[in-house]
């Protein structure tokens, strides 16, 4: 990670360093002088935004700055992050950039680009952007003038994708469905599309003002939804997040279904089918503990990462997988997309749903989740964990009193002064006594 770039692109205050209208500028700038010197020509660039007040004046910074390097810059409007990194691919564009601070309040904003692939920009391409950041402002020229069109017809074309490839053959006609489209990206495109396939559809935080992105809605806070749902009798609900990379359901109880039950049915689903690849699920170290044996239970192979949706698709790529994700509703089908994209999550569990003739709530309940109890503590330095013979002793203790029926987890923040500690275990009291005395060793050790 850089200086600007940390794992999910550029994401800032809107209107301030680096997300000011000048350093924006320079970013259009730069990211096209790259590319024109990879490619020898001049590049094509996709770019698309999400509902937030300050979306469109960065991206008229942005396509100023690609234009005055000679480049073109083709606007599909307010669509999803995903919906740029597939139209960056069909397209054969050369970059696909995103204006979008995902679950963030709508104060934030962002940038992240994509290459052809739909896979986020290669580490070489944003170091080369962020050296031309630092350099002499007198080494950029003066910025053109420019006007945004919006193409109606870019985001057709990802609606059709998902509307005739991606959900190819679904039928939703006899599914009640409420959709909480977080006031943000997928506000128009959701409701559309699962219309589209006969749902009965309440339709919730689908009117964006600007500010109203993720506030108090979407899968951050699925209270409303989840209420909703119950008093309508519906099957289920959907709740996305505010650049619908995310998913999270609400099954007809209006119990919240996360990422770890999402990817534990798709498993079932695709295995079921002889579509699990190489048998088996790529997930994060923040995964339930109960994930991991209701898979081993079946036969089925979990392999850990970092935390982050990049780890996830590296690890996807490399062992040729099927299906890996996060908790937090951030799942990839890398056959489909290499971007997590909540709306093909939602219709592939809607497929199993459809398909297995069974409830959300049902097929979701297929795994005992573990208590978990986290605990961050302050430190003022950050040696190898293993090196502090006292907390290397507490943390064997512990593994050594779990004997393989729990799990222990202990990690320093990669943004903040922090050591994260994590145990699960099958006992609540247990699990908070041994995080309690891992923190308090690591406190007298490194506070």
């Amino acid at each position: 990670m850089g200086e600007f770039f940390g794992t999910d692109g550029i994401r800032g205050v809107a209107g301030q360093y680096p997300l000011d209208e000048p350093t924006i500028e320079r970013i259009g700038f730069s990211l096209a002088k790259q590319l024109a010197a990879r490619l020898n020509r001049a590049p094509q660039i996709i770019i698309g935004r999400d509902t937030r007040e300050s979306g469109e004046w960065i991206e008229t910074s942005l396509t100023s700055g690609i234009r005055t390097a000679q480049s073109s810059a083709r606007s599909a409007g307010v669509i999803t992050t995903p919906g740029v990194a597939y139209l960056t691919r069909a397209l054969n564009a050369d970059a696909g950039v995103v204006i979008s601070a995902s679950h963030n309040s709508y104060e934030d904003n962002g940038i992240k680009i994509f290459s052809t692939s739909g896979q986020k920009l290669d580490d070489a391409a944003e170091q080369a952007i962020e050296r031309d950041l630092k350099s002499d402002a007198s080494n950029f020229p003066p910025m053109a003038d420019v006007e945004i069109n919006a193409e109606p017809n870019l985001k057709e074309k990802y609606l059709a994708f998902l509307r005739d490839e991606a959900g190819a053959g679904l039928n939703l006609k006899n599914l009640k469905i409420v959709v909480d489209c977080a006031n943000g990206a997928a506000y128009e495109i959701a409701p559309e599309l699962f219309s589209a396939f006969g749902a009965e559809l309440t339709v919730i935080n689908a009117n964006p003002n600007g500010r109203n992105i993720n506030l108090n809605c979407g899968s951050l806070h699925t209270e409303a939804l989840q209420q909703i749902v119950v008093e309508k009798k519906a099957d289920l609900g959907l709740a996305f997040d505010g650049d619908a990379d995310r998913l999270l359901m609400v099954d007809e109880r209006g119990n919240l279904v996360d990422g770890d039950q999402m990817l534990l049915i798709m498993a079932d689903y695709l295995a079921s089918r002889g579509k699990l690849a190489n048998n088996r699920v790529v997930a994060t170290v923040m995964s339930n503990f109960g994930l991991g044996l209701a898979l081993k239970e079946r036969g089925i192979d979990l392999k850990r990462t970092s935390v982050g949706d990049k780890y996830v698709l590296d690890e996807l790529l490399k062992s040729g997988a099927s299906v890996g994700g996060e908790q937090s509703g951030h799942i990839i089908f890398p056959e489909i997309s290499l971007a997590g994209d909540g709306i093909i999550t939602a219709l592939e569990v809607l497929r199993a749903v459809t398909e297995s003739g069974r409830s959300l709530g049902e097929l979701a309940n297929s795994f005992k989740r573990f208590p978990q109890k986290m605990i961050n503590v302050q430190v003022a330095r950050k040696p190898p964990l293993d090196s502090v013979r006292p907390i290397k002793v507490a943390m064997d203790a512990i593994e050594a009193e779990m004997d393989g029926k729990g799990r222990l987890l202990v990690r320093y923040s990669g943004t903040e002064n922090l050591v994260r500690v994590m145990v699960e275990g099958q006992d609540e009291v247990t699990i908070n006594q041994q995080a309690a005395s891992i923190a308090r060793v690591i406190g007298e050790h490194l506070g």
